[in-house]
């Protein structure tokens, strides 16, 4: 009788001879779930090199390896730079699986662009994280990626999807109505209060935005908030945005920044010095910029997101969403506690 061929295993798994050929020696990677059917086919019709295959995948033992591939956005920003070395940390600290971070960035907040790295990622990882506003066309594309055994996980900001692994981030609610709190206790007067969002289409955004109002309404109604300015994370439209916004809004008292573009921020406040009152402003994520504007009294709070809690989160929620795959799977929400900094203790 002959042995099995590479044909043979290949059609046994229904992938491709160069499928196997890669499994066997490693020369590509592949797809945690595709490694396995290849894997286990080469075992059921006795392929000579069954044992090697398992070997090479689970390192002569029972740890799963996987790649988890993270989509993140805004390549200059230190904030996502640090993200992104706290996921790969984080994927090669586990213990439970053997795990390894491939993380890509879209310098655009276009679906499409996302869309097409969310598609081009899943080519070699076993599951994904994405930074992304909810819209349509993300949301079909975690249905497909769902479909093909590759979970999605929400960063930072919810999507929309049902059928997402589920979304690791803040709570919005809770940062919103602390930014509230910080603008109406640290105002000498109660006015007018402006926001800045990235997009419409952050669920983050939108929730801290609402959040906002909920608390002023509730236990400071002299002050008012005005329409949200879409800036997109970018520094040039948020230093035009902040001119403008004091120029037509001299009452402002403060000034709540959720989203990025905080250099133009920072900016357009040096030039206002001298402005006829404090203008208190409450950013997001702590990097050095932000550090030295707290300093300089530019920035009286600033909401942190603790990046390592949440790349751990997210990497576990991935592992544990592909362990579970064929059995029935309920998004989690996981909402690591958020760091408060002043100038006083930072």
């Amino acid at each position: 009788m002959k042995r099995p061929t590479m044909t043979a295993v290949a059609e046994a798994a229904g992938v491709s001879v160069a499928t196997v050929d890669r499994v066997l020696n490693g020369r590509l990677p592949v797809r945690g779930p595709t490694a396995m059917r290849v894997m286990e086919a080469a075992q059921r019709i006795g392929y000579h090199a069954s044992d090697l295959m398992r070997q090479r995948l689970l390192g002569g033992g029972n740890t799963p390896a996987r790649t988890l591939g993270f989509i993140l956005q805004i390549n200059h920003d230190p904030f996502y730079a640090a993200l992104a070395e706290a996921l790969q940390q984080a994927a090669a600290a586990q213990t439970r699986w053997r795990c390894r971070a491939v993380v890509r960035v879209v310098d655009a907040l276009r679906p499409a662009a996302l869309v097409q790295a969310m598609h081009e990622l899943a080519e070699q990882a076993d599951g994904i994280g994405i930074v992304a506003g909810d819209h349509p066309q993300v949301n079909e594309a975690v249905a497909v990626l769902q479909g093909r055994g590759c979970p999605t996980v929400a960063l930072l900001s919810d999507i929309g999807s049902p059928l997402r692994a589920g979304h690791v981030g803040l709570d919005h609610r809770k940062t919103g109505r602390t930014a509230a709190w910080a603008i109406s206790r640290l105002s000498k007067v109660a006015g007018e209060v402006g926001v800045f969002v990235g997009s419409h289409r952050f669920i983050g955004h939108e929730l801290t935005e609402m959040s906002l109002r909920s608390y002023l309404r509730e236990h400071a109604p002299g002050f008012q908030v005005l329409d949200a300015v879409v800036n997109r994370e970018d520094p040039d439209l948020a230093y035009e945005a902040t001119l403008t916004l004091v120029d037509r809004h001299p009452d402002l008292v403060g000034l709540y920044l959720p989203s990025g573009g905080v250099p133009g921020v920072l900016k357009a406040l040096r030039e206002l010095r001298g402005h006829e009152h404090h203008i208190v402003t409450v950013a997001s994520e702590l990097s050095p910029l932000h550090r030295e504007a707290l300093h300089e009294g530019l920035i009286d709070l600033v909401i942190a997101t603790p990046k390592a809690a949440v790349a751990e989160a997210a990497v576990q929620l991935l592992c544990e969403a592909l362990d579970a795959a064929g059995q029935p799977w309920a998004p989690r929400m996981v909402y690591p506690p958020f760091d408060v900094h002043t100038p006083e203790n930072t």
